[in-house]
């Protein structure tokens, strides 16, 4: 892991309230090109590593058999049994382990999915350790927002959120280095995620970019609750001035929006896909 960081229950401390109003959703038909990318037919199964809320797992866990989430912190996965039983989601389960303690008697999977957590592990042994629990010709999925795309033609009919305002403010109360736990934040993977999913043994790279770009109406609350899903503005961070940081991250957005409305288009959603070689 990257020096003057390391893993601890406190990363994502008193976020799992506000994932899922905070997080702008990945691209509406993301999981029906999965499954067909991957041919997916209903058997099998999926291991969601560093599942969170279940943002991926709830809408994957019909073309499976059975669907597993993991992920260290309970209150994500509280969060995500909550959202399996509002969704009618029968066949997930949850595991509260770090990547690290993989395969924890889990058995064998079609899929293994990581969405947007694989920087926070140690990513050649979790790698190692995905292309052992797969069956042959499995497939290692990475999920994340598209980060290299193309200018929007028109801009949203309404203001955007101040983000670079609200990463002031961030600083202003947390220093000028980002957090995350009790350490500094990630940044990356050295050489490239792509490179250390190779080296673990991994084939036949496939990329699927699924299209979004929908303007999304966006509230007040819904930007507070998206500052404080964050690792590196998560609640536990501000101490006993988390409510000091929410009256003025609050008057920034009133300031910016008076009518506590903002817009934001959905971003295309980048799937990149690595097969387990057949014997």
């Amino acid at each position: 892991m990257p020096e003057g960081w390391e893993w601890d229950r406190t990363l994502f401390q008193g976020s799992a309230a506000h994932y899922g109003r905070g997080r702008l959703p990945y691209a509406p038909g993301f999981p029906d090109a999965l499954a067909e990318a991957l041919g997916l037919d209903g058997r099998g199964g999926l291991l969601d590593v560093g599942c969170g809320p279940g943002t991926v797992l709830l809408p994957m866990a019909r073309f499976f058999t059975e669907a597993v989430g993991v992920d260290p912190d309970e209150d994500m996965l509280a969060e995500a049994e909550r959202q399996a039983g509002h969704r009618g989601v029968t066949n997930a389960r949850w595991v509260a382990a770090r990547a690290e303690d993989l395969p924890a008697g889990l058995g064998e999977f079609r899929v293994v999915v990581f969405a947007q957590s694989f920087h926070w592990m140690d990513r050649d042994r979790v790698a190692a350790t995905a292309l052992d629990m797969l069956e042959p010709g499995g497939a290692l999925v990475h999920v994340s927002d598209l980060k290299d795309s193309p200018p929007e033609p028109a801009p949203p009919p309404a203001l955007g959120p101040p983000y670079d305002r609200i990463a002031d403010l961030v600083r202003r109360y947390l220093g000028p280095v980002r957090r995350a736990g009790q350490g500094v934040l990630v940044n990356g993977t050295p050489g490239g995620e792509e490179l250390v999913i190779e080296r673990a043994g991994f084939e036949d790279f496939a990329r699927l970019v699924v299209p979004a770009g929908d303007v999304v109406t966006r509230t007040t609350d819904d930007i507070v609750a998206w500052t404080f899903s964050r690792s590196d503005s998560a609640p536990h961070l501000f101490g006993d001035r988390l409510a000091d940081f929410e009256r003025d991250l609050r008057a920034l957005l009133e300031e910016t929006a008076p009518d506590h409305r903002f817009a934001e288009r959905l971003p295309a959603t980048e799937i990149r896909t690595w097969r387990k070689p057949l014997p």
